[in-house]
């Protein structure tokens, strides 16, 4: 209905303007002086909408056939909490994400951990908030190492000489935190071959089928492939679980107004339940409470890691 109104009005401007000038000069200063206030209106910093949209990116931590509906959901519970549109765009990866925002192509993105370290470093990421469990404490989940049930391999330190399948570079859980756990165990990566498969469910695809030794499995894709019946837990092994990691935090573009990363902030933090749950649930973040604050204090210890392993953005 709104449409065809669109289309009526535009005809009817159209026929206008043949008999009498539709679109006089009058109206081009209305215009003038609309575009004038709301770009005074966005300078003195007030929390309008940028760009009359918000645009809001997501990792392709799992399959974005499998994550779009669900970042849909609180997509659209966020554009009605603030207001205004709000564009969803499941990105290709890591490194695309943060040259998305470096570049000025989204407003916000959700990183996982070591990403958010690149991203507030080259990309003006501010983080907002991050998933918190029913007891509104932040949840956080583990990267880890498993070998087949039946398999000589007891530690990190007998994955010499071994095939290790990981997911893609720059994941935290798929790539740096079973890196570091190598180098604590004073392997290079010449002792063990490792093998990229683009993804978690890769990952563990790899190891399932047995084309590598061990496979990192982090706690979310465990959880996320046992409900699916795609990993039976009893035939393989955990050799290694690294310190709880800070789940994902949603960031925003530093350089907008203040109010509206403020109203950005409040809407997050007012969301149901219900509203992330279907996110919360690829997070093992189940039953999920609302969304609480954090700040680059809560992901210091990825900072750590990056400096100690020599990370950069191109890691990411």
């Amino acid at each position: 209905m709104r449409a065809s109104r669109l289309i009526a009005a535009s005809i009817a401007c159209l026929a206008a303007a043949v008999i009498a000038g539709c679109g006089s000069s009058n109206d081009d200063k209305t215009t003038s002086t609309q575009a004038t206030a709301k770009q005074q209106s966005a300078a003195s910093g007030d929390a309008s909408c940028p760009n009359g949209k918000v645009r809001f990116g997501v990792e392709p931590y799992e399959d974005p056939a499998k994550l779009t509906p669900a970042y849909t959901t609180l997509a659209s519970a966020l554009e009605k909490q603030l207001g205004c549109p709000v564009q969803l765009r499941i990105v290709q990866d890591y490194s695309a994400e943060v040259l998305a925002m470096r570049n000025g192509q989204l407003d916000m993105a959700e990183f996982g951990p070591l990403g958010f370290v690149f991203a507030y470093q080259k990309a003006n990421a501010e983080p907002l908030v991050s998933f918190a469990n029913s007891d509104g404490q932040l949840s956080s989940y583990k990267a880890g190492i498993w070998v087949p049930k039946d398999s000589k391999i007891q530690s990190v330190e007998q994955l010499k000489g071994h095939s290790l399948a990981l997911a893609d570079p720059g994941s935290t859980s798929g790539d740096a935190m079973p890196r570091y756990a190598l180098r604590q165990a004073g392997l290079t990566q010449s002792d063990v071959k490792l093998n990229y498969t683009g993804g978690h469910p890769e990952s563990l695809l790899a190891l399932v089928k047995g084309k590598v030794d061990a496979g990192e499995l982090n706690t979310q894709e465990l959880a996320t492939a046992k409900a699916a019946h795609q990993f039976d837990e009893s035939k393989f092994r955990q050799i290694w679980a690294s310190n709880p990691i800070p789940n994902d935090p949603i960031t925003i573009d530093a350089k907008l107004p203040a109010a509206f990363k403020a109203k950005v902030k409040d809407a997050l933090t007012n969301l149901q339940p219900t509203d992330v749950a279907k996110v919360g649930a690829f997070l093992d973040v189940s039953p999920p409470g609302p969304m609480i604050a954090v700040t680059k204090q809560t992901y210091q210890p990825l900072f750590d890691l990056a400096q100690t392993m020599g990370l950069t953005e191109k890691d990411a």
